[in-house]
């Protein structure tokens, strides 16, 4: 089971000079793709317990937009494994004007990580 959420980082989401985004907001994005997979998978929003790995290979900056995948690679009793990804699909382009952006021909992967969530007693299966 996957799903994929779009979405632009915005000047709120700069957090340091240079308008770069910081890795809480990707981790954000990953969360709630994890709530959009239990509720597909388990009717329930379920909860965030854990990254067992997480990587951040390239920057991301406000006006950038981003590609999030997520996917649900094991079903246990009373957790689900999930494997995230991100990725650069238009890139701004400040410094050619304060609009400017381009989309790119191949995603840029930005961030990948891994984790697993768990369900309410009353959704979970003995």
């Amino acid at each position: 089971m996957n799903v994929i959420l779009r979405v632009r980082m915005s000047s709120s989401d700069a957090h340091y000079g240079g308008n770069l985004v910081d890795g809480a907001r990707i981790l954000a994005l990953f969360g709630d793709a994890a709530t959009e997979l239990l509720i597909k998978n388990d009717g329930d929003e379920g909860l965030f317990r854990a990254y067992d790995q997480v990587d951040f290979v390239a920057p991301v900056y406000a006006g950038d937009f981003l590609e999030v995948t997520a996917s649900i690679i094991s079903t246990g009793n009373t957790s689900r494994k999930m494997t995230f990804a991100c990725y650069k699909v238009i890139e701004a382009e400040p410094h050619i004007a304060p609009s400017a952006a381009r989309f790119l021909d191949e995603k840029k992967l930005v961030a990948s990580a891994s984790g697993t969530c768990i369900v309410p007693k009353e959704l979970q299966r003995f």
